[in-house]
């Protein structure tokens, strides 16, 4: 099995910064691609960015503005996340794709509130 642990989450102004880190432990060795959702208050999850060993993906709200990443030495995942905007206030998931069945796990999720 797979654990998932997010941390970095807080508050933080309009047009600041955050990272959040996941932390996976358990069979990482059966992790294939890694990702971030987020679900804001009355919204559906969505898919901010994921992350395979040879691309990397963003929903178009946050292109340009955050990046993911993988340590696979270090089993992290992260989103650096900048020029932060009230619509980014979430709660931040840190999702991984287990092979061979392609089930997904998710970590209990980091909030991030951005005040303006």
């Amino acid at each position: 099995q797979v654990q998932l642990v997010e941390s970095g989450g807080g508050l933080v102004q309009v047009g600041g910064s955050l990272r959040l880190s996941c932390a996976a432990s358990g069979s990482v060795f059966s992790i294939n691609a890694m990702g971030w959702d987020r679900q804001a208050p009355g919204k559906q999850r969505e898919l901010v960015a994921s992350i395979t060993s040879s691309s990397t993906n963003y929903a178009d709200s946050v292109k340009g503005r955050f990046t993911i990443s993988r340590d696979y030495a270090k089993n992290m995942l992260y989103l650096q996340m900048r020029s932060l905007k009230p619509e980014d206030t979430a709660v931040y998931y840190c999702n991984a794709d287990i092979s061979p069945a392609h089930l997904e796990v998710w970590g209990q999720g980091t909030l991030v509130t951005v005040s303006s």
